[in-house]
């Protein structure tokens, strides 16, 4: 069976994360979605409401497993016989930081690839950070979140 971890923060996850997720299945037999505890980016929901929200999100897709992990993510790849890293990119701004990334991972283990993955173009201006801040500003975000996680950002 191939595995494949996609991590993050997920802070929340949005529609753009379930397109990657979607794509990376058609490639992978299996999709880990694991949430990153160790996160710089000062998260607005715990690990357990991204947990939360991620399973609700993606609750009518198969072959996919919710997990945390803390540490070097590379090691949390070959702990669960990954064979490789799923990212998304966006756009080539995306790219300088991801590849040095890559790079770095393929140091430390060059037995798990990295696979990058671009969303579906409607999604190429989404992420996590925009939504917040829409949501705050009191804008609609039912395109770019799944519902349950629009009610969740409305309550924070």
């Amino acid at each position: 069976m191939k595995t494949a971890v996609y991590p993050g923060t997920f802070d929340p996850i949005t529609n753009g994360h379930i397109d990657i997720i979607e794509r990376a299945l058609k490639i992978f037999d299996k999709v880990i979605i694991a949430v990153s505890v160790d996160s710089t980016k000062n998260p607005l929901f715990t690990v357990e409401e991204r947990i939360k929200m991620i399973s609700e999100a993606v609750k009518d897709i198969q072959r996919i497993e919710i997990d945390s992990f803390s540490g070097l993510l590379v090691d949390y790849a070959k702990k669960t016989n990954a064979i490789a890293i799923i990212r998304g990119l966006r756009a080539v701004s995306d790219f300088e930081y991801e590849f040095q990334m890559a790079l770095m991972n393929r140091r430390l283990n060059e037995k798990i690839e990295t696979v990058f993955l671009m969303p579906n173009e409607k999604f190429t201006y989404l992420n996590s950070s925009i939504v917040r801040e829409v949501v705050s500003l009191g804008g609609d975000i039912s395109d770019f979140v799944p519902e349950n996680v629009k009610n969740e950002l409305k309550k924070k």
